[in-house]
């Protein structure tokens, strides 16, 4: 189980390193940082992150976001069987980043 004290390490990275500089270091903390958030039950904060999370990833193609994007839709994958909005649509949106991705 992730604790709250993982979840702040991933957004205090995530905001350290929000620049275009620090681009995809910023997207994988954030991807992070979801996954942190939903092993702590918050599946609203954690498409929240996510989203922004892809957000961060645009123009970024490395096999570690890659990895980072297939992982969340693996999480996802609970909710999207039980019709839960947030997680359809991210999950259609991380599809298509991957997609995309190629």
């Amino acid at each position: 189980m992730t604790t709250p004290a993982a979840e702040q390490h991933h957004a205090h990275a995530r905001k350290r390193y929000g620049s275009t500089t620090h681009q995809r270091i910023a997207a994988l903390s954030a991807a992070a940082e979801g996954h942190a958030q939903l092993q702590q039950g918050q599946i609203e904060a954690a498409c929240a992150t996510w989203d922004r999370a892809l957000d961060t990833m645009t123009g970024i193609r490395s096999s570690r976001t890659r990895k980072a994007v297939q992982s969340m839709r693996s999480d996802l994958g609970r909710f999207r069987t039980r019709g839960a909005r947030p997680a359809l649509e991210l999950d259609e949106r991380a599809r298509t980043w991957l997609r995309e991705a190629v």
